[in-house]
C-alpha cells in the first residue's frame, strides 16, 4: 500500500507521507512535513514545514495549518479552518523593513487525539486542543480546550461536553455523563492545576 498525491497537488520531496494518505487537488504540503497512515488531505489545504500529523487525520478542503503544529491521530479539520502560528503579525519591523522568517518566534496549535475543528473555525496559537474536543464551526479559539469539551463562539467558551462518538452528553442523576450513542459514562472534576477548570474524565464501568 502506498500513498496518492493528485498531479495538481505540490509535496515537497522531503516531506514524508505514510501508507495510504491521500493528498486532493492543489494542495501544498511543504518541506520535511510528516503525516502518518490513511490521511486526508483535501483541495487546496496547506501543511506548513514540518508540520506533525499523526495516522488517519482528515483535513478539509482549505484548511491551513501553519507550522509548527501538531495533529495527534484521529484528528478532524473541518474546511477553511485556520491554525495560525504568530502571536504579534506583522509583515514589517518598526522601521518598516520587510520582515523574513527569522525575524519572528512561530507558535504552534496542538490537537490532541480524535478533536475535532468546526469549518472556518480560527485557533490562535498557541493554544491546545484537548482529546475528543470539539470546536464549533466559525468559533475563534484564544486559550486551551479541555479534553472532551465543546466550545462555541468568539471567543470560544464551553457550553457543554462530547463523547468519543461526537454527540453531546447528558448529564445523569447520579452526576455522570453519558453518551447517548455508545453509554459511555464520564466524571467531571477539578483540574489539577489549581485553577477554576472543570475536566472530564472517562468512567470505568
Amino acid at each position: 500500500m502506498t500513498h496518492r498525491i493528485l498531479p495538481t497537488a505540490q509535496v515537497d520531496p522531503s516531506a514524508r507521507l505514510g501508507d495510504g494518505t491521500t493528498v486532493w487537488d492543489l494542495a501544498q504540503i511543504r518541506e520535511n512535513a510528516r503525516l502518518g497512515t490513511g490521511c486526508i488531505v483535501g483541495r487546496g489545504a496547506y501543511v506548513g514545514s514540518g508540520v506533525r500529523i499523526g495516522d488517519n487525520v482528515k483535513l478539509q478542503n482549505h484548511a491551513l495549518v501553519y507550522e509548527p503544529a501538531v495533529l495527534e491521530d484521529g484528528v478532524f479539520v473541518g474546511p477553511a479552518v485556520v491554525l495560525t502560528n504568530d502571536r504579534e503579525p506583522r509583515s514589517v519591523d518598526p522601521d518598516g523593513k520587510l520582515k523574513r522568517g527569522d525575524d519572528w518566534e512561530a507558535v504552534g496549535v496542538h490537537v490532541a487525539e480524535g478533536a475535532s475543528l468546526g469549518a472556518r473555525s480560527v485557533c490562535v496559537a498557541p493554544v491546545r486542543i484537548g482529546r475528543w474536543a470539539m470546536v464549533a464551526a466559525g468559533a475563534v479559539v484564544t486559550r486551551d480546550v479541555p479534553d472532551f469539551a465543546l466550545v462555541v463562539g468568539v471567543p470560544a467558551r464551553r457550553v457543554g461536553w462530547v463523547g468519543r462518538a461526537g454527540a453531546r452528553l447528558t448529564g445523569r442523576p447520579d452526576g455522570t455523563w453519558e453518551c447517548p450513542r455508545t453509554g459511555a459514562r464520564y466524571v467531571e472534576t477539578p483540574a489539577r492545576d489549581d485553577s477554576d477548570t472543570t475536566v472530564l474524565i472517562e468512567k470505568e464501568v
